[in-house]
């Protein structure tokens, strides 16, 4: 997106900041908990068990299948000590020598288990696993064998991220493509997509896997899939020139778990008939809203509204232009009876009034958003400066037309351009 590959870096940034935010209470649950053999005999220290107390839990492949009644040992020194585990899968070792070296083994099915050895705790206790291979689950994933005729979903940890900018947003996709299968898959329908109409800069970013390509609005991940996980990352941007900007993104695969994360700027906001949930949450000096939903399926268009993205109000360059106008056509008016004048002239200042008394408004919240230090100070200085042009202009036209006393405004910014502008 915008031909530089070194402008990923913050976007990256800003793509995990938005992963780790939606990690709230609303979506915590769509998080998947570590594989327990990378846990397997690491001591964990805890203040819920007496002092000098070990507590080993003994299971087969996921939390859920304890090993009961099954011989679990420690080694405390030089002796060892033997203990069974309860219907929980626990053997607990009471009063174990503080600071002695120990290390607890278990034998299941012919697999033998060990933890790493530590020093007994002098306070409190320390909790472990010892974690069996459960044989039911059958051979491991052969990634290099021939592939087959399969299905891919893009699993729940994928996420869609906006970032609003000056009257534009960056749209991010986050896909985790999964296949469950323990050897590649070729789906029935290639895994090819448009992003939406209007879409500019479409990349792919660093760190997505090798099988995706993008040539203009098409993205195309190139089968066979491998098992596990491939990640695709896309990266685009949608024009939003009037505050806002409608986005509907058909996916060929179903979205097992819809997540959304929007950086808040302003009154940034996001609505969507797919979004169950929603809310804001800090992180890191900024502010994000953070959304979920439910499974989309594939084919079927998901559709977001983003609104309240920063923008520059259009007011300015139309008065400019309307006047530029009125220029080439004073000729011809001076050329009418002087009645049919007068009513025109009557009607072009009420026009410039109207004008007038919108462009105070605006300039009216500008200077609140400058005091309130809400707003980027350059963008205000800028959009301060247009106003004020354009005020300029439609003063200039009224004074020449003996339009009456300026009017004072709602903040204290009374007529006179010249101070407008001082100030």
């Amino acid at each position: 997106m915008r031909g530089e590959a070194v402008k990923w870096a913050p976007r990256c940034a800003l793509c995990v900041l938005g992963v780790l935010c939606v990690g709230s209470a609303v979506v915590r649950a769509q998080f998947q908990m570590p594989d327990p053999k990378q846990m397997s005999g690491i001591p964990r220290p805890v203040t819920d068990l007496p002092d000098h107390a070990i507590s080993v839990r003994l299971i087969r492949g996921e939390l859920s299948n304890n090993i009961a009644n099954h011989q679990v040992q420690l080694r405390i020194g030089s002796k060892t000590v033997t203990v069974k585990t309860d219907e929980n899968g626990r053997a607990q070792f009471n009063d174990v020598t503080p600071g002695a070296p120990v290390k607890a083994t278990a034998d299941v099915d012919g697999e033998h288990l060990e933890s790493q050895e530590f020093p007994a705790p002098d306070k409190g206790g320390v909790r472990l696993m010892l974690v069996a291979t459960d044989k039911s689950k059958g051979p491991a994933t052969e990634p290099n064998a021939a592939p087959i005729s399969g299905q891919v979903v893009i699993g729940n940890q994928s996420r869609i991220i906006v970032q609003p900018t000056d009257e534009a947003v960056d749209v991010y996709y986050l896909l985790d493509i999964e296949n469950t299968a323990r050897v590649p898959v070729n789906p029935g329908a290639p895994f090819v997509f448009d992003v939406p109409k209007g879409a500019t800069g479409a990349g792919i970013m660093q760190g997505s896997s090798p099988l995706a390509s993008v040539k203009g609005r098409r993205v195309t991940v190139q089968g066979p899939f491998p098992p596990g996980q491939t990640l695709v990352q896309v990266a685009y941007e949608m024009a939003a020139v009037d505050g806002s900007v409608s986005i509907s993104q058909t996916f060929p695969a179903t979205f097992s778990q819809l997540g959304v994360v929007v950086k808040k700027v302003g009154d940034t906001a996001i609505s969507s008939p797919q979004i169950a949930n929603q809310r804001e949450m800090p992180a890191e000096g900024q502010m994000y809203i953070a959304g979920s939903g439910g499974s989309i399926a594939a084919g079927q268009p998901m559709t977001f509204e983003i609104s309240g993205v920063p923008h520059h109000s259009s007011a300015p360059r139309w008065v400019t232009l309307m006047l530029a106008a009125a220029i080439f056509v004073v000729a011809g008016w001076s050329s009418r009876p002087r009645e049919q004048n007068e009513a025109e002239d009557a009607a072009e200042r009420k026009r410039l009034i109207s004008k007038r008394d919108r462009l105070l408004n605006d300039l009216v919240r500008v200077e609140h958003d400058r005091r309130s230090g809400r707003v980027d100070p350059h963008r205000t200085a800028t959009r301060r400066e247009e106003l004020i042009s354009a005020l300029e202009l439609i003063y200039g036209a009224l004074d020449s037309d003996d339009a009456g006393p300026a009017p004072v405004d709602h903040a204290g910014l009374a007529a006179p351009m010249g101070q407008l502008r001082a100030s």
